[in-house]
């Protein structure tokens, strides 16, 4: 069973609404089709998904807010035979010369380090990722799913929705970006691991009233600033973290969170290759079998006991003079002033160090610029500082907290942003 909001589905629900979506389009047993699916209500596009996936054909999850000429786009771009764009006529796109030899889910990657291309799973390889996550990840067992972010996401979809009706658990899906009403029905529900993005993990911790705990939260998708964390891990009776990357799925699961980097340990159908320290960090490349490695552009470590730490991503540290500087560091120390309420570092060119800092900031008030200079100097070292730093009204996140600081630098490159408020360093 699966409940949308309101209204609670049995599985009879979706079995006959799924041979009945097989039968209009023309799906058959072992299709090889590729098909983009973009519908405007979650119900409609599960039971679709259901009735792909038990075929065995191969299926693209397009956002519902997405334009159909974006929309088209995705589809194209990812080699789909057909789209089904809120409605079920299809239109029928160029046909790829190789079609696939096997079903997969095809998800496009994030594009945080530039442009996003298409990844393809097999659902083998998906039925292993939630075998591994359900054995390793036994401390949701009792608890109840509530999954409040896009079910056309691996995240909500496969760590969701799949691993719950593998549990035998009715997952909650919540539509609504309201926090209120995620309030609302976290406290309706029975003991309730909240599945979100750190945006909005964020904003509920702030809305609890002190002294008032979600029964249990699950981050993931980038690095939570401490504050953050701090925020979060106060208001959350469990916490729990996971790590991946659309080429491998779910990596590392942290079932306890006592720091933001600490991302988990990583899943047994999977190997990891990092490094052995924070001195000694190195990228996080993961094997699945036999197959080949998955270079992720993460850079972290290995501890003793098992955790798998992050540090930075590969293309967002900082080379000042040959001394590296990880942005998360800076943000950190911003984000530790008074009134400041979040916090970007990025690379500008420098033809002096090769590479300097560059920040911007929001704040509750205005803050002058040589004031957060002189924050930063009693908690960074100098290779570290910020050179150029301006204040916005709002850091340029995307919905799921994440930050693409190839996108801010290029931005700030073409004056997007506010000038430099008087007294800021340059």
């Amino acid at each position: 069973m699966i409940r949308i909001d309101d209204r609670l589905y049995d599985e009879s629900y979706f079995s006959e609404t799924s041979a009945r979506l097989a039968a209009e389009i023309g799906l058959s047993d072992r299709d090889n089709g590729r098909y983009a699916v973009c519908f405007p209500e979650t119900v409609d596009w599960l039971a679709l998904f259901f009735a792909i996936r038990k075929a065995g054909a191969s299926v693209l999850p397009i956002h519902p807010g997405t334009p159909y000429a974006a929309a088209r786009k995705l589809a194209i771009g990812a080699g789909c035979d057909r789209l089904f764009y809120n409605s079920l006529t299809a239109e029928v796109l160029q046909k790829p010369e190789l079609g696939s030899p096997q079903g997969t889910l095809l998800q496009m990657s994030s594009g945080t380090t530039g442009a996003p291309k298409c990844v393809a799973r097999s659902w083998a390889e998906i039925d292993a990722e939630i075998e591994s996550y359900v054995r390793t990840f036994g401390e949701p067992e009792d608890m109840t799913p509530v999954i409040a972010c896009p079910t056309t996401h691996s995240y909500g979809l496969i760590c969701g929705i799949l691993v719950a009706l593998k549990r035998g658990q009715t997952p909650v899906i919540v539509n609504t970006g309201n926090p209120k009403y995620l309030l609302k029905v976290l406290r309706e529900t029975e003991r309730p691991l909240l599945y979100s993005s750190p945006a909005i993990l964020h904003t509920l911790a702030r809305l609890l009233p002190q002294g008032e705990q979600i029964h249990a939260t699950m981050t993931s998708g980038t690095l939570l600033p401490d504050p953050w964390f701090a925020d979060i891990r106060a208001k959350s009776r469990f916490m729990f973290q996971q790590y991946g990357c659309s080429e491998s799925g779910c990596i590392a699961i942290n079932p306890d969170v006592a720091a933001a980097g600490d991302m988990g340990f990583v899943l047994p159908h999977l190997f990891a290759e990092t490094g052995r320290s924070v001195e000694d960090s190195g990228e996080i490349v993961v094997r699945n079998g036999d197959g080949a490695p998955i270079h992720t552009r993460d850079l972290g470590y290995r501890r003793a006991d098992g955790m798998l730490v992050f540090v930075s991503r590969l293309d967002d540290m900082i080379n000042v003079s040959g001394l590296n500087v990880y942005p998360k560091d800076v943000e950190d120390a911003v984000m530790a002033m008074p009134a400041i309420t979040d916090a970007v570092a990025f690379r500008k060119s420098d033809r002096f160090a090769g590479e300097r800092v560059a920040l911007l900031f929001s704040a509750e008030v205005p803050v002058a610029p040589q004031a957060v200079r002189e924050w930063c100097s009693r908690h960074l070292a100098g290779h570290q500082l910020p050179m150029e730093i301006l204040q916005v009204d709002a850091v340029p996140r995307q919905a799921n907290g994440k930050i693409s600081r190839r996108d801010v630098a290029a931005r700030h490159l073409a004056g997007e942003f506010n000038r430099p408020m008087a007294g800021a360093a340059s």
